[in-house]
């Protein structure tokens, strides 16, 4: 499938920002599901650094802005040639080791509740039908929801109000992945809404589990399915916030407050 993605982000300061460097993890993953066919970042007034490819195998991009700036636009502009893996992440390049996705964040750090989820599947499963068990028990646990949780709310907190997004369903899968042994992480993209009346975010998270003899396999437990062609992934992290597609620091005089604006589209095109 080919997806053309749009995606656009206006930051918004209430005082005048001196400096601006922002981090961008936009660019789509390479591996045997996806190709990149164009990709486009610019930001108005800034000035594009280095880039580099970091240990998990994800492209990040550092952008200057000299201010003084009220708002900060940021466009990106692409299409994606997708290939269904059956959500297997085959033939990407990293070399951080598995097993330091064994380690809780704050936003997964597991509760008594998160501890009697994950134990719910039989010992002896395999680890990929573990993988899809406890997926299955994320997605029978939070309804999709949005408004109702935030940026910081926890696996934890999303398990006990029984409702969230896609940020919240990853947070858990990982969360009682880590409980029972298998390293999991956060990963960010894209997703393709067709038409098959299911709720889902344009700019979109899930959970990808290591399993043996297989590698990364992605769980996206607030669709019920495991990544296909209508996925771009474009980077991971431990948790959302450390797999963010866009982190950034300012330097202003003042203690001024910051708004966003985004816009994504994910339209299918044809060849």
């Amino acid at each position: 499938m080919r997806l053309k993605i749009t995606h656009h982000s206006v930051y918004r300061y209430d005082a005048p920002v001196g400096f601006v460097v922002q981090s961008l993890r936009t660019t789509p993953s390479v591996f045997e599901g996806q190709k990149v066919i164009d990709w486009k970042v610019s930001i108005d007034g800034a000035d594009a650094g280095p880039g580099f490819r970091d240990g998990a195998g994800d492209w990040v991009q550092v952008w200057t802005i000299r201010g003084p700036v009220t708002e900060v636009p940021v466009r990106i502009d692409g299409e994606v040639e997708t290939t269904d893996l059956a959500g297997v992440l085959r033939g990407h390049r990293e070399m951080v080791h598995p097993m330091v996705y064994l380690q809780s964040t704050e936003a997964t750090e597991p509760d008594a509740a998160l501890r009697a989820l994950a134990a719910e599947p039989a010992e002896d499963l395999a680890p990929l039908h573990l993988a899809h068990a406890l997926s299955g028990l994320v997605s029978d646990a939070i309804a999709y929801r949005p408004g109702v949780t935030h940026l910081n709310t926890s696996a934890a907190e999303a398990l006990a109000l029984g409702e969230g997004v896609c940020q919240d369903h990853a947070h858990v899968l990982i969360a009682l992945a880590r409980v029972r042994g298998l390293p999991a992480r956060y990963v960010s993209g894209y997703l393709y809404a067709d038409p098959d009346g299911a709720p889902h975010e344009a700019a979109h998270a899930w959970a990808e589990i290591h399993i043996g003899g297989l590698g990364w396999v992605g769980f996206d437990a607030a669709n019920r399915t495991c990544p296909d062609d209508r996925y771009v992934r474009t980077g991971s992290g431990l948790d959302a916030r450390d797999a963010a597609p866009i982190r950034g620091v300012r330097a202003s005089t003042g203690m001024g407050a910051e708004e966003l604006d985004v816009t994504v589209a994910v339209e299918a095109v044809a060849p």
